[in-house]
């Protein structure tokens, strides 16, 4: 599959396709098909969940949380507004109108563990080592803010500690063991995405886990900002991430 980087960069479905490769890495990531009526409904259907999102994007810029209710009533929240529908025609007809002719794809949703009432996913920083060996760096958690969907720091959320975030969740030891299976996971991808775009040099590994702690590949970020690992008091993370990348922004 030769993929130009320029696309591989910005496409969250080219991404997802490269991804869905990897025997491996395959079982953590959540259903995904491009946004069309057909889609829409089987997945929300299936899932009673779903999250609607550009193919190309930043920051949660344009994510969409879709449910499906109980009595047959459809809703979504965009940004901050929730919107109400009767029928799936209707709830059909209104995302297409937000979405537009931008290319926008469907996933299954997670259900992500709360703190304090408010979602968090994790990030995953894995980088190239000075001696050209992929090396998960640092991994830390991102509280949202508690009336957006999503988690990202430009939109409000929180980097925190993982152990933080799970400490009402998991045990020390659990932790611990969570953190070496996302370390491993994010070694894994960054090293089946370098077969195909042999220039990067790291990726900042996107995972949520739901309420049986199952990991979830939200989303692969190749342009990481390394700069939230700053947000933690123990600085020695974001201090072992500046020191990598200073070896490969260099070359």
């Amino acid at each position: 599959m030769k993929v130009k980087s320029a696309n591989l960069l910005q496409s969250k479905w080219l991404k997802t396709k490269l991804l869905l490769r990897s025997a491996s890495v395959k079982p953590y990531i959540p259903d995904t098909r491009r946004f069309s009526r057909s889609h829409l409904e089987q997945m929300i259907r299936s899932y009673g969940m779903i999250y609607v999102k550009p193919e190309r994007g930043t920051y949660g810029n344009g994510v969409i949380r879709a449910e499906r209710g109980e009595r047959q009533g459809y809703t979504y929240q965009h940004e901050e507004t929730v919107r109400h529908f009767d029928s799936f025609d209707a709830f059909y007809k209104s995302l297409a109108r937000k979405t537009g002719k931008r290319s926008y794809l469907i996933q299954k949703g997670i259900h992500l563990l709360k703190k304090d009432g408010r979602r968090f996913d994790i990030r995953v920083m894995v980088q190239q080592s000075p001696k050209g060996v992929w090396e998960a760096t640092g991994v830390i958690g991102r509280l949202g803010h508690p009336r957006k969907i999503v988690t990202n720091y430009h939109s409000g959320g929180k980097p925190m500690a993982i152990e933080t975030l799970l400490s009402s969740h998991l045990s020390r030891r659990q932790i611990e063991q969570l953190t070496e299976v996302l370390n491993s996971l994010g070694v894994r991808v960054a090293a089946h995405m370098q077969k195909t775009y042999p220039k990067i040099k790291e990726i900042g590994l996107d995972v949520g886990l739901d309420r049986s702690l199952t990991p979830w590949i939200i989303e692969v970020n190749m342009r990481p900002d390394p700069y939230i690992f700053n947000q933690l008091k123990d600085k020695s993370m974001y201090r072992k991430v500046m020191r990598y990348r200073k070896v490969y922004k260099k070359d």
